[in-house]
């Protein structure tokens, strides 16, 4: 089994001059890829109050001068808000400076005020994210591009900007709702879950995502990834004491996010009791307990698993402490799986 490095948005407006986030998010990437990480992963917001967050299509080209063995993703793009032609040429550009490293994950967002930014409508995620993919797919592969969709046109294009990697960088499709788990199914996508579906919701919906792709008669893709909450400390106790002042500050704003949508499941978790949600659907505990924990996700058919490893306010040591524990006695043991 694999596992990655996930960066989300963590740092608080104002509490961190940005250039010394930027310092400290290369120190960190530097640390991942020593500590034997497989994947760097690069989350994507706009205005993502209290939050100061930097776009992923410019890091990663930073980060690809000097990845070691680590490969480089996104996690995930928000389709629906981009052209999927810009992205279709930025992706192209992006994966030949990443020398075929990069893999793209991409999402639908959950925040109104992002949609209402690039003029789009929560109500056309689903279907923009498609179309786009779909007209996508063409650019990176098609001599001449005709599309004429619901929201994208494009006629007699003759495509240059192709993908180091053929036909195009592995994608990953994240999805909370089991509407979404259909739609990744019924394309025939990898699929890409999390960070707070419970265990039994994750089991459950890897058994609709299977029968979705044999109903519209797809193969079983190679990967399945996890997104987890994760903290790791010498026992379970210490794990959880150091773990839940990042883990509330992070989810009380997740809530006021909306990041829960209308899922009524989803709205329990992140509105609800924090101690149930560690102990239900993060990773918290011990090194072995940790990979025992990543063990179960294993058994449903993950082959990655990736890892928040750093909160709001946390201090830079303690993060460098974090990834350095995790390397030495969790990323051994994910291997192994």
């Amino acid at each position: 089994m694999e596992i990655a490095y996930q960066v989300g948005q963590v740092v608080i407006r104002g509490s961190l001059d940005l250039q010394q986030q930027w310092q400290d998010q290369l120190e960190q990437f530097r640390a991942s890829r020593d500590a034997g990480f497989d994947t760097y992963c690069w989350a994507h917001h706009y205005l993502i109050d209290p939050f100061q967050h930097f776009q992923p299509f410019p890091v990663l080209a930073r980060l690809a001068a000097e990845p070691g063995n680590m490969k480089l993703a996104t996690s995930v793009l928000l389709l629906p808000l981009l052209n999927p032609v810009d992205v279709a040429e930025q992706v192209a550009t992006l994966d030949h400076i990443c020398e075929g490293r990069l893999i793209l994950g991409l999402g639908l967002g959950y925040r109104p005020e992002e949609c209402e930014a690039f003029g789009t409508q929560m109500s056309e995620r689903g279907a923009r994210h498609s179309e786009a993919l779909e007209l996508m797919q063409k650019l990176w592969t098609e001599d001449e591009v005709n599309h004429h969709g619901r929201f994208y046109h494009v006629t007699g294009a003759h495509p240059t900007a192709r993908p180091y990697q053929k036909p195009y960088p592995k994608l990953w499709l994240a999805a909370m709702s089991d509407p979404a788990i259909r739609r990744v199914g019924r394309e025939g996508h990898p699929l890409f879950i999390g960070p707070v579906q419970p265990y039994d919701t994750i089991r459950r919906q890897v058994d609709l995502y299977h029968q979705t792709l044999e109903e519209y008669g797809h193969p079983i893709p190679e990967d399945m990834v996890i997104v987890r909450e994760f903290f790791c400390a010498e026992n379970r106790e210490d794990a959880l004491d150091k773990a839940r002042r990042g883990f509330e500050r992070k989810y009380a704003e997740y809530s006021a996010h909306g990041f829960q949508g209308t899922d009524e499941e989803m709205t329990s978790k992140i509105t609800g009791d924090l101690e149930a949600l560690m102990d239900d659907t993060f990773i918290v505990g011990s090194p072995d307990e940790c990979v025992e924990q990543i063990a179960r996700y294993r058994d449903l058919g993950f082959n990655q698993v990736s890892i928040r490893l750093f909160y709001p306010e946390t201090p830079q040591k303690d993060v460098m402490d974090h990834i350095e524990l995790v390397g030495k006695d969790v990323v051994p043991g994910v291997h192994k799986l």
